[in-house]
């Protein structure tokens, strides 16, 4: 239950954050958003099951969807495309 509760206000915070006028786009507070996201979501798991943690998971994704998106870019470039042969 305490595990929905702090992944809730992260979602509340992230979205605060979000309002705010930044110089560098957000990045900064995306990275501390992961950082603390991601043990978050361990506990989110670990107290409510896989079920509560993918719905975490794909809560968190929506809210940084920039980081997310950037990363699969990189994974593509690094391994999906060019490979081939």
């Amino acid at each position: 239950m305490i595990s929905l509760v702090l992944f809730c206000l992260w979602v509340v915070a992230a979205n605060v954050i979000a309002m705010l006028p930044s110089r560098d786009q957000h990045w900064t507070a995306a990275y501390g958003l992961i950082a603390v996201g991601i043990p978050l979501l361990g506990y989110l798991t670990w107290q409510n099951g896989p079920v509560a943690g993918l719905i975490g998971l794909l809560a968190g994704m929506s809210v940084l969807r920039w980081p997310v998106i950037f990363l699969t870019r990189w994974l593509r470039a690094r391994f999906g495309r060019g490979t081939g042969g």
